[in-house]
């Protein structure tokens, strides 16, 4: 196969992946009679116009997509698990279910830590140190939750399909075979993984806000929620370029932390995740034409999760 100009990504759902083209979205997830569920989706409008290639915007663009795209996602695998997989959500209950994660995020990443820092102004001179403050609270408020959701027997399975699908990334990438054995070389972490982009957006906080200067508390938290979009578009644009110079010495030591972070949200899968998450990525390629649409077939094998240790049995809803 010869080495791919397009950029791929995607994210791990319930027993599966999302992978997500240019123009085109696969969710493809395990059964628990072992057989592979795929849903395709045609993408358009704002995921696919113009406003998604001007620097800048399309970060503004892409945040709001992948909580879109996800959360459908994550809606589907979860309706496949308990057999429900004909279950459809209205755009309407995406929209708002995207516009209360954007608040929740909102008050407990963005204005939590100035919060948790207004008793240091007038203790300390410099604001800037103040800034850098919040942006570390803000940097553990990250980790805790990536690290404690993780402990989670379920969620440690959804990390391991993340690893699976940045190592099909990886061999697409590398012009690697699309097969198990090839894939499994490669490592779990991804450079313009999703992690990465959290993480950037702490650093690129921390700087911004610096710059800001001295304000009094209801300006500060005021701006930490509207320059939400601002933040998200410059670290999108970084990640970009992490990615396209990632070859460079310097590029790889400025984007360390953002792989070493993804430790906490990956895991080593194994064959049976792999090959789900490249079930995904043939039928994203087939949409997208990069090959032909009966390759797709027989892709991955079946394998029944009863009966596996690590498995846990999809549960009733609460």
């Amino acid at each position: 196969m010869s080495k791919q100009t397009l950029y791929y990504g995607g994210q791990a759902v319930i027993e599966g992946v999302m992978i997500r083209g240019p123009h085109s979205v696969v969710v493809a997830c395990r059964r628990p009679n072992g057989e592979i569920a795929v849903r395709r989706e045609t993408l358009g409008g704002v995921y696919t116009g113009l406003l998604r290639r001007i620097p800048f915007v399309r970060g503004v663009i892409v945040l709001w997509e992948t909580m879109a795209l996800g959360m459908r996602s994550l809606i589907y695998s979860s309706n496949v698990a308990l057999g429900e997989e004909e279950n459809e959500i209205s755009p309407i209950a995406v929209l708002g279910m995207g516009l209360a994660a954007l608040v929740v995020v909102a008050a407990i990443f963005f204005a939590g830590p100035v919060l948790l820092t207004s008793w240091l102004e007038g203790r300390i001179d410099s604001s800037v140190v103040v800034v850098v403050i919040e942006g570390l609270i803000r940097l553990a408020i990250l980790v805790a939750y990536i690290g404690l959701i993780g402990l989670v027997p379920d969620i440690r399975r959804v990390y391991a399909y993340h690893g699976a699908e940045h190592k099909s990334i990886h061999a697409l990438e590398a012009g690697d075979p699309l097969e198990p054995a090839a894939v499994q070389r490669h490592p779990t972490a991804h450079v313009r993984c999703g992690t990465s982009f959290l993480l950037t957006i702490v650093v690129v906080s921390v700087v911004l806000f610096a710059a800001l200067g001295s304000q009094e508390l209801w300006m500060r938290v005021a701006s930490r929620v509207v320059l939400i979009p601002v933040i998200a578009a410059i670290a999108y644009e970084l990640i970009r370029l992490g990615g396209r110079f990632y070859g460079n010495p310097v590029a790889r030591v400025l984007m360390w932390p953002n792989l070493a972070l993804q430790k906490l949200t990956t895991r080593q899968p194994d064959d049976s995740q792999v090959e789900v998450a490249l079930r995904a990525l043939h039928e994203v390629m087939a949409q997208e034409g990069m090959q032909p649409a009966e390759a797709v077939e027989g892709a991955a094998t079946t394998q029944p999760l009863e009966g596996r240790p690590d498995v846990a049995e999809p549960r009733p809803p609460a």
